[in-house]
């Protein structure tokens, strides 16, 4: 059974007061683009069941730009607080919405986390995992840190240098015995008893992680999140390059991957270099498929790929076409490749590395969206595995 995706976003923010008299801090932008959508685009390369942010202070603002939108097939639900019940209470009081084990991460930081490694872990009689993480610019931190873990189980020593990273994993028995009004606090009333009674497990990360609640660090993630998030992407074409091209594909059932691709895409994977599909899908303007068969379809894409430990970070494709029937689609469209506007979207929404990043393809037309994005481009051929090496070899 897949899990759920709980994001913890109601806080006042109290440390960033100056910046959020306005606007709560999930919205404040680092770079080119808000903390949450960040956090967002970052971790909807997995396959949660649901994902839920759970909002209050001006949580009508988060709502509104988030609220039901889609990110890498991952609906969001935004649930608000009417008063601030910490970030243990929002989540007993809606517990009944939420699968039996589901993940839990704030709003105000980030980790570099793969969130597989969690879900290979057995709890058998624990009730979660918490992700250990460097405290190395969060010193003033006094929730859970010096902790350290001995045969898996988290517990606190006083000269440790790890602390807690803001990321759980946890059954919903934890929070059974709380109060369903009361003001909760996840790490002091939830977490900290539960290590204390050697029920949580931990998960040390070397891996980059910046917790964004101070001004100190709200300053300093706009050049950090930039420099570890900053790495080539590799925007592949779907039908004729990740698949066979059969003519408006669009049931599961007739997929066939091409040669050598799963390989491919795996690689680039384990090197952690962006992945984007970038595809044409005029038959949704022509009425060939729904939009909703289109989402199903790569929903179970998406499951086929993840269990070949391959992660897809975006998937952006155009519905335009001058014979549209669905009169918005029809159109000439920069949207539409050989229109590069696909590739702008995404460089706009992500740490790109444009001079180092290429467009696989099997048309004329994404050659030429490339190069309208200044983009290498590679066709396809069964030798595409050992060109993608021989390009990103020397990359780690």
């Amino acid at each position: 059974m897949k899990n759920d995706l709980i994001i913890l976003a109601g806080g006042r923010g109290l440390r960033l007061k100056k910046y959020t008299k306005t606007i709560p801090k999930p919205l404040l932008k680092v770079n080119k683009i808000s903390i949450i959508e960040n956090i967002l685009n970052q971790f909807s390369k997995y396959d949660f069941n649901k994902i839920y942010i759970l909002t209050g202070y001006k949580g009508n603002l988060i709502k509104k730009k988030i609220h039901k939108k889609i990110f890498n097939f991952n609906e969001i639900t935004c649930l608000k607080e009417k008063k601030l019940l910490g970030t243990g209470g929002g989540i007993k009081k809606n517990l009944h919405l939420f699968s039996d084990k589901f993940f839990v991460i704030n709003a105000d930081s980030y980790c570099d986390f793969e969130f597989n490694k969690f879900q290979n872990i057995n709890l058998r009689s624990n009730l979660g995992i918490i992700l250990l993480v460097k405290n190395s610019n969060y010193k003033s931190n006094k929730k859970l840190s010096n902790l350290s873990v001995y045969k898996k189980k988290v517990f606190f020593k006083k000269k440790s240098n790890y602390m807690n990273g803001g990321i759980y994993f946890l059954k919903k028995k934890c929070f059974q015995d709380k109060n369903f009004n009361e003001k909760i606090s996840l790490e002091e009333q939830i977490i900290a008893p539960l290590i204390k009674k050697n029920k949580i497990l931990g998960f040390k990360s070397n891996n980059f992680f910046i917790d964004i609640g101070t001004e100190k660090n709200y300053k300093k993630s706009k050049n950090l999140i930039s420099k570890n998030l900053r790495r080539p992407a590799v925007f592949i074409d779907r039908d004729g390059t990740i698949n066979e091209d059969i003519g408006y594909l669009h049931k599961i059932k007739n997929l066939k991957f091409k040669s050598n691709i799963l390989k491919t895409l795996n690689y680039l994977s384990k090197k952690k270099i962006y992945l984007f599909i970038v595809t044409n899908q005029a038959g949704i303007g022509k009425k060939i498929f729904t939009l909703k068969q289109f989402n199903k379809f790569h929903k179970k894409l998406k499951e086929i790929f993840i269990k070949k430990k391959i992660f897809i970070d975006d998937v952006i494709y155009s519905p335009y076409h001058p014979k549209a029937k669905i009169k918005k689609y029809k159109k000439k469209s920069l949207y539409r490749k050989p229109g590069n506007l696909m590739i702008e979207n995404l460089m706009k929404r992500w740490e790109v590395l444009r001079n180092k990043s290429i467009f696989i393809g099997d048309q004329t037309s994404d050659e030429t969206a490339a190069k309208k994005s200044n983009i290498k481009f590679f066709y396809y051929n069964k030798n595409i595995f050992n060109k993608i090496k021989e390009k990103f070899n020397n990359y780690s």
